[in-house]
């Protein structure tokens, strides 16, 4: 339980902040944000728990360890110095995936076959017998990272991605990430304070996100398992106890509204409703942006329109600007968050945004944008007179990489590693 060590949970580019902030609130130590990532440390218990309960993570890595190569035959002898039997046991498969960003490493297959071929002739000299290679779900899935000459070799505790929280039955085409969904979420502040409305939801994966947020339900709870569980040192005791324990878990007061002009998104939708126990949380209905309605509470909206990149429309401007009217007709008073693509898109909402946030959704580089809603005069709204109550936490208008995180602090590590890649 007292023994330490480092650990490095993998995001999306955007979201190293938010992550940082889940982590502490966890309880981790020595938190440090780089690009894409964010290490810190701690024991076991503390890995069972990044694994189960961050909503802003892909994967957890244990890393083993660091090292420098300038070739690949450099890390077939680091890789080869390695006490693997403590590792990999007696007829366990393992696996091995590579992420390479470097002028001396050009392909991420090729170090992937060097480090296996270091494993299995580590075995085959020392024991006359070899480990058997699986490339789907393995005993142990290992990961080697190289950033120009800096090589990290680590074991994946979590297996599948994390975003693949396991209520999905089934999706719309180009689905929301769930990670990427629950981010925006959280990057508002809202928590359940307030009703949350969706106009454009598709197969429901933020309403989905934002309930599960609001009662405070651990994401891992679907998972059918983590690469943690084949490990010969898995405690499942301690992970069974943390599985069963939901005593954080919080009522919610309010509602989250859903909406879709797609009869067939609508069905998925209350199919993954149902597989994430939330639908009692959310009201569903087929209805078209043009006509949204005032809301009668207080509300917040986050949505994901379409950019017209991998979901065609007949007129997206006009989608846009369809968007724009309804918020200032319909939607004054309150927030709205619109993660878009292309800047014309925006232009057509017609409003100054409040903020702007720089997010990847897949490879396309988007901007999640706050829009305020003021009721009234706008020199009233500018003075603080106007009824509006904003979402953001004091000091939550600072730009992101300066936000004050509670009781520790993030140290911000920045290095060079390909976006594209995991």
């Amino acid at each position: 339980m007292n023994d330490r060590f480092e650990m490095i949970a993998k995001t999306f580019q955007g979201l190293e902040a938010v992550l940082a902030e889940e982590l502490i609130n966890l309880g981790a130590d020595d938190v440090e944000i780089g690009r894409r990532m964010v290490s810190f440390s701690g024991n076991k218990q503390m890995m069972y728990k990044a694994n189960f309960c961050l909503r802003t993570a892909i994967r957890i890595l244990k890393p083993i360890k660091h090292f420098t190569a300038k070739n690949a035959d450099e890390v077939y002898e680091q890789i080869k110095k390695i006490a693997w039997e403590d590792i990999i046991t007696e007829g366990k498969t393992f696996a091995v995936d590579a992420v390479v960003f470097s002028d001396e490493f050009r392909h991420s297959k090729f170090v992937s076959y060097k480090v296996k071929d270091a494993i299995v002739d580590y075995f085959r000299e020392k024991t006359g017998t070899r480990p058997s290679v699986r490339i789907n779900k393995p005993d142990v899935l290992l990961n080697i990272h190289i950033a120009q000459t800096k090589c990290t070799l680590s074991l994946d505790s979590s297996g599948e991605s994390l975003h693949r929280r396991g209520y999905r039955q089934e999706a719309v085409e180009a689905p929301l990430n769930e990670v990427l969904a629950a981010g925006m979420i959280l990057m508002t502040d809202w928590r359940g304070e307030c009703d949350l409305i969706d106009p454009m939801c598709g197969s429901g994966t933020i309403p989905i996100e934002a309930a599960l947020i609001a009662r405070n339900i651990a994401p891992g709870v679907f998972r059918k398992g983590f690469a943690f569980e084949k490990w010969a040192d898995f405690d499942s005791e301690m992970f069974d106890e943390l599985y069963n324990d939901d005593s954080a878990e919080k009522p919610f007061e309010h509602k989250i509204y859903a909406y879709d002009n797609s009869p067939k998104a609508n069905e998925i939708a209350t199919f993954n409703f149902k597989a994430a126990g939330v639908s009692k949380d959310i009201i569903l209905k087929l209805q078209p942006i043009q006509q949204f309605e005032k809301h009668a509470a207080k509300a917040i909206m986050i949505t994901n329109p379409p950019y017209g990149e991998r979901i065609s429309t007949n007129d997206l401007l006009g989608l846009y600007q369809v968007i724009g009217e309804r918020l200032k007709h319909a939607f004054s008073g309150n927030t709205a968050w619109i993660l878009s693509y292309r800047d014309e898109c925006f232009e057509q909402i017609g409003l100054r945004p409040a903020e702007k946030i720089e997010l990847y959704n897949g490879a396309l580089e988007c901007q999640f944008r706050k829009y305020e809603l003021f009721s009234g005069k706008m020199k009233e709204f500018k003075s603080g007179g106007s009824d509006r109550k904003p979402f953001r936490k004091e000091g939550g208008d600072k730009p992101r990489e300066q936000k004050e995180y509670p009781k520790r602090t993030a140290k911000y590590i920045y290095t060079a590693e390909d976006n594209n890649k995991e």
